[in-house]
Parts: structure tokens; C-alpha cells; sequence
């Protein structure tokens, strides 16, 4: 280590030193790194360059032109019904908030089964991820959607039959356009089993299904997985957000009883660190550019359109909701409720390089907390039930905050809220999400004359 590295930030000042904005330490460090290994860098937590987000929005509350609603007497509903346009059963929700898709293998199997006892005390649902369908997950899921994707791991037509909806996944946001990846110090026998792989070897999925390579196909494999499984299961279709307006369009008239759209903010699948944070939408872009696409196609409310990529609070729940969505889904913020950066652990961490707040690396397999590992001692430290309990306190959370600020815009239904009870604190929030920039009537991009 050289001088100037160990110059501390007051001395920094005291001797004129000054960052540089383009070169800053990170940036450096990683120049560094990748000269020196020749490896690029893969993590996950999703993007974390700063963009706009649903914490730009505020909601304006009631006063003499809206009536507000007691909290303690006066009912607001959560429920959402997922899955009415073609599914002969669709999908029933206490809550908005559902659990996205993370597979085993990525997880261990304790993680995976304390995500579906915490969603199933709530009413809600979870999701299989990449990898198939286990038994500790179906067994404590009471609505489990099973991911359909292009690596075709694990897939098999009886685990579709035994899933409560099948998602169709085009791309994740934390990698629209790009495959999956699993390092080889995950692939115990139990995942090479259930993916045909190797083990101990590493595996990048494809980026794109084998069988179609575009609407026309898509609408071909819909109709196939309904005959699969009698028309029963709701069909989803998720998306990373690249270009929402056209994929939401595209998704709908290919045959999609769901759309679920994925900002750039997603993160529970480790990628290239440069994918992160380069490819995609920031979330609060992509909902609006979703439900536009929905309302030119008269389908709002026929077509049901979950949102997902950095919701963590039931603001971001009920804010996503006002903007169109029908639900929410999360994945980074369900990890951390089940014990993920857990300071409990910070000694551990401090071990493998990180800290509790700062593990990114979910790829690497030696997560001190038993969650995105599949080592046996590692995973044994995960109580599933205990976690699951975690979780559900979590999804209570959520949907109480969102059921508050609701009944504070006077509305007795999450899905009453509308654009109309928001303003943004910023022009690019404004423009992003189509709502007025605060104390004014102006929305950055729309002619206010013809209003």
C-alpha cells in the first residue's frame, strides 16, 4: 500500500487533494482489480448508481376536497384476483405483495422453504425461480407460480400441473437480454440433479427460449402450457425493463392472463457488475410506459400487471399501485427479512470481505446467514420457520403502511389509488412517472394547454 492510499479524508483536504468525479476510489479499484485478474466482476443487490425512484413521489393526502378514512373503523381492501383473463383458476391474494422468482440453487433449500411459509401466512404467493420446483417449496406454498425459462432447468410438465401459475420468464432487470448464472461451488448433486448438470461445475443459462424468437412463438408456447395444464393455471409473462411499452403490448396479445415488468433495480440474480448497472429501466419509468401500454390496448383490468425491482416499503407498494399495478412483487428486500445482512453475522462477513449491509456477493456460495449457499453447515444456520415468521411480519408490514397511506388519500381499496393522489419532488420523477411536479400542474412532457 503507497502513501497516498493511506491519506486519510481530513488530511485529503488539508493537502489540496481532490477526487476525481469520472476516477473516484471505486472506479479505480475496479480498473485495478480487472487488470489484475482479467475476470470481470459479478455480484448482486441490484443497481446502485442512483436513479429515480418511487421515493421521488410523495402522496398529497386529504383535506377539504378528499375525505379520509379511519384506520381503526373504516375498512380499506388488499385483496387482488391474478389471472382473469383466461385461467380457469385464477389466483386469489390477501395481499398485493408477492414473492419473486429466486431459485434453488442460488438458494439454499431452508431459504426456499421459509419464503413459502412466510408468503402462505400471509395469503400471498411465491415463485420458483430458475432450477425447478422442490418439495420443501411446494409443500409449504399454498399458491406457488412456477417459473418457465429459457435454460429449461428442472422443467418438466408434472411440476407445471402442480404450480398454481406458470411465469413465462423474457428477462429479469437486473439483466434484460442476458442469461443466468450459477458457479460450480453451488452445483451440489442435489441441483446438478434437478438441472441435469454437472457438478461442481459452473453454468450460465441462455439469454433467450430455444423454441421462439418472437411474438408469434410466444403466442404458440402460451397456448402449449394451457393445453399442459387444461387451461387452469393464470400465465405470466415477465419482462425485464427494456422497452415496457412494446413487451407489454406484445405479452398481451401473444396471450398473457399477467404481465410482470422488472426495473433495473432487481437484484437477487447475480450478474456482470457492468449489466447491473448499464441494461434496463429504473422501475419507476418502466410502470407507467406499462399501463399506457395496457390502456391504448383497453386491457387495464383484464390483463393484471405486477411490478417488481426495489420495492422495500408498503410506500413503494401503494405508490406503485396509484401509478397502474395490480400487485408487487419483491426479492432482495423478502432476503433481507429472512435474515440476509444480518449483523449477527458481521464477524463472518468481515472474514469473506464484505460487512452485514454490503454482502453482494450471492454467486460466491459462502453466505454466513444459510441463504444464498448451498452449504450444508451454512445452510443448517437458516430456521425456516422462524424465518418464514420473519417474513410474514414483514408482508404485514408492508400491506399496513400501504393500507394507511391509502386511507389517507380517502380511498377504502390499495387499487382505488390513482396518479391523481401523487406529485413529484423532482422534474425527472415528473416525467418518469407522468405526474405533476409538486405545487404545480405541470407534467415534464405533456402539453398542460390541452389539459
Amino acid at each position: 500500500m503507497n502513501e497516498i492510499s493511506k491519506i486519510q479524508p481530513k488530511e485529503a483536504f488539508e493537502w489540496g487533494l481532490r477526487e476525481s468525479h469520472g476516477f473516484d476510489k471505486g472506479v479505480i479499484h475496479e480498473i485495478q482489480r480487472a487488470a489484475e485478474t482479467g475476470i470481470y466482476r459479478i455480484r448482486g443487490f441490484g443497481a446502485k448508481r442512483e436513479v429515480p425512484t418511487f421515493d421521488d413521489l410523495v402522496f398529497l393526502g386529504a383535506s377539504i376536497s378528499r375525505y379520509a378514512l379511519e384506520g381503526y373503523r373504516e375498512r380499506c381492501d388488499t385483496s387482488v384476483t391474478l389471472g382473469t383473463r383466461y385461467a380457469k383458476k385464477p389466483i386469489e391474494l390477501a395481499i398485493p405483495v408477492t414473492i419473486a422468482g429466486m431459485s434453488f440453487g442460488s438458494l439454499s433449500a431452508n431459504a426456499k422453504e421459509a419464503l413459502g411459509r412466510g408468503a402462505s401466512q400471509m395469503g400471498t404467493s411465491t415463485t420458483t425461480g430458475d432450477g425447478g420446483m422442490t418439495p420443501e417449496e411446494r409443500e409449504h406454498s399454498t399458491q406457488l407460480v412456477y417459473q418457465y425459462l429459457p435454460s429449461r432447468y428442472g422443467m418438466n410438465p408434472d411440476d407445471l400441473r402442480k404450480a398454481d401459475a406458470i411465469e413465462i420468464v423474457v428477462g429479469q432487470g437486473a439483466k434484460p437480454g442476458g442469461g443466468g448464472m450459477l458457479l460450480g461451488q453451488k452445483i451440489t448433486e442435489r441441483v446438478g440433479q434437478m438441472r441435469t448438470l454437472p457438478v461442481g461445475i459452473d453454468q450460465r443459462s441462455a439469454c433467450r427460449h430455444p423454441d421462439w424468437t418472437g411474438p408469434d412463438d410466444l403466442a404458440i408456447k402460451i397456448r402449449e402450457l394451457r393445453e399442459i395444464t387444461s387451461w387452469e393455471k393464470p400465465i405470466y409473462i415477465k419482462c425485464g425493463a427494456a422497452r415496457p411499452y412494446y413487451d407489454t403490448m406484445l405479452a398481451v396479445k401473444a396471450g398473457a392472463d399477467v404481465v410482470v415488468i422488472d426495473g433495473m433495480q432487481g437484484g437477487t440474480a447475480a450478474t456482470q457488475d457492468v449489466f447491473i448497472e448499464h441494461v434496463g429501466l429504473p422501475t419507476l419509468a418502466a410502470v407507467r410506459m406499462a399501463v399506457e401500454a395496457l390502456d391504448e390496448l383497453n386491457m387495464r383490468g383484464k390483463v393484471q400487471l405486477i411490478v417488481s425491482g426495489g420495492i422495500r416499503s408498503g410506500a413503494d407498494v401503494a405508490k406503485a399501485m396509484a401509478m397502474g399495478a395490480d400487485a408487487v412483487a419483491i426479492g432482495t428486500a423478502a432476503l433481507i427479512a429472512i435474515g440476509d445482512n444480518d449483523p449477527k453475522w458481521e464477524k463472518e462477513y468481515r472474514e469473506i470481505g464484505s460487512g452485514a449491509g454490503y454482502w453482494e456477493d450471492y454467486q460466491a456460495g459462502n453466505d454466513p446467514a444459510g441463504i444464498s449457499t448451498q452449504d450444508p453447515e451454512l445452510s443448517s444456520r437458516l430456521d425456516p420457520a422462524l424465518a418464514g415468521r420473519k417474513l410474514a411480519n414483514y408482508l404485514s408490514v408492508l400491506t399496513l403502511e400501504a393500507q394507511t397511506l391509502a386511507r389517507a388519500n380517502g380511498k377504502s381499496d390499495l387499487r382505488n389509488l390513482e396518479p391523481e393522489d401523487m406529485a413529484a419532488m423532482t422534474v425527472e420523477a415528473a416525467a418518469m412517472a407522468g405526474v405533476p411536479l409538486a405545487g404545480t400542474s405541470w407534467i415534464p412532457g405533456v402539453d398542460t394547454a390541452a389539459r
